[in-house]
C-alpha cells in the first residue's frame, strides 16, 4: 500500500486567509489542479493530502510563500499562482518575494512591472549588470516588454540620456507591396510593436513629446549604420531577422555609457532564403565575451493568455 502524505497549514489572520484562498476557494482549487494534490479547508486551516511526496512538499512551500506575499501586500491573481508553481517546480528554494517584488517600473496606468518567472528575473539582473544582453525565446515571454521597462526606468533615473528602439524592417512571411508616404510612414508599420510597448509604459502625450524632442528614438535597423550611440539604452527587437552583417553593424554602434538589449525568437526567422540570421551567429560566437549576457526563455516563461503557452509547446514538439 502506498503512503499518503498529509499535514495542516493554519493561517491566523482571517484577511490573509481570505486573500490566499480566493473567492469560493478559487485559488486553492487552482493550486489543487496544478499540483495534483488535495486541499481542503476548515475554518482558517488548510489540509494538504497527496500520494506523492514531492507534490506534497511543493504544496507546503507554495502555501507558505504565497501567504508571505499576501501578508506583505501582494495582490494575488490567478496567473501569479501558475507562475509561482512553475518557479518552485524548477527550484523549490527560490524566494518568490525576490522575484515578484522586484518592481522595475510603475507604468502610466499604475501597473507594477516586475518579473513573473525565474528566467525573467535572471534576465532583468543581467541587463542591470551587463552592457550587452541577449534575450532569446518564444513569443509572450516578456523579452521586449521588460527591456522597454528597464530602458524607461534607466532614463527616469538619469542613467542614460536617451532611449533608442530599433527593429529590422522585414515582412513576417507575407509581401506587403508598395507602402505610400515618406520614409517615416513607410517604416512605421514595422515599428508599431515598439510604440505599443512604449505607450504602455508612459502616457501617450509624454511619450510623443519625448519622441519629438529626440530623447526617445524609434527607428529601423538600416538607420543605425555609421552612428555611435553614447549614453543611450538601445533595444534591438526581432533580432532573428537581422542578417549577420546587420548584427555586427548594430553591436558596434555601442558608445560610452550605453547599454544594449537584443531580443528575438529563433523559431520565427523571416529572412529570405539564403540569408543567415545574425542572431543565430551571435549566439554562437559571443557567449564567452566579457560583458555580454545571454538569457534564454522557454514556454514556461510565457506570460500571455495560458493558451499561448500551450501553442508554443505544440509548435516546439513539431520542430523536434
Amino acid at each position: 500500500m502506498s503512503n499518503t502524505y498529509n499535514s495542516t497549514y493554519t493561517i491566523d489572520d482571517p484577511a490573509t486567509f481570505s486573500q490566499l484562498a480566493g473567492t469560493r476557494n478559487c485559488n486553492l482549487k487552482q493550486m489543487e489542479a496544478l499540483l495534483e494534490v488535495k486541499l481542503a479547508t476548515r475554518g482558517q486551516a488548510i489540509s494538504i493530502v497527496s500520494a506523492e511526496q514531492h507534490r506534497f512538499e511543493l504544496a507546503e512551500v507554495l502555501l507558505q510563500q504565497l501567504t508571505s506575499l499576501v501578508r506583505r501586500g501582494y495582490p494575488l491573481f490567478a496567473p501569479d499562482i501558475e507562475y509561482a508553481v512553475n518557479i518552485l517546480r524548477a527550484d523549490s528554494s527560490t524566494d518568490l518575494a525576490e522575484i515578484f517584488f522586484d518592481t522595475i517600473l510603475i507604468s502610466a496606468r499604475n501597473k507594477y512591472i516586475a518579473p513573473k518567472t525565474l528566467a525573467q528575473k535572471q534576465y532583468i539582473d543581467a541587463v542591470r549588470k551587463l552592457d550587452v544582453v541577449f534575450g532569446v525565446g518564444p513569443a509572450g515571454t516578456g523579452k521586449t516588454y521588460l527591456a522597454m521597462a528597464l530602458a524607461v526606468a534607466a532614463w527616469q533615473q538619469k542613467q542614460v540620456r536617451r532611449i533608442v528602439l530599433v527593429r529590422p524592417a522585414v515582412e513576417a512571411g507575407e509581401k506587403l507591396g508598395f507602402l505610400p508616404g515618406d520614409i517615416a510612414e513607410k517604416v512605421n508599420p514595422y515599428l508599431q510593436p515598439l510604440y505599443d510597448a512604449l505607450f504602455d509604459m508612459l502616457e501617450v502625450k509624454k511619450a510623443q513629446a519625448l519622441i519629438d524632442d529626440g530623447l526617445i528614438e524609434v527607428a529601423p535597423l538600416a538607420f543605425m549604420r555609421g552612428r555611435t550611440l553614447n549614453d543611450a539604452f538601445i533595444i534591438l527587437d526581432e533580432a532573428q531577422n537581422t542578417t549577420t552583417e546587420q548584427m555586427k553593424m548594430f553591436l558596434t554602434r555601442l558608445g560610452f555609457g550605453s547599454k544594449a538589449v537584443i531580443t528575438g525568437d529563433t523559431t520565427q526567422i523571416d529572412l529570405p532564403t539564403g540569408k543567415h540570421s545574425g542572431l543565430l551567429q551571435a549566439l554562437e560566437i559571443l557567449p564567452d565575451v566579457e560583458g555580454v549576457g545571454i538569457s534564454l526563455f522557454t514556454d514556461i516563461d510565457v506570460v500571455r493568455h495560458p493558451i499561448v503557452q500551450r501553442i508554443v509547446r505544440a509548435y516546439a514538439a513539431l520542430d523536434k
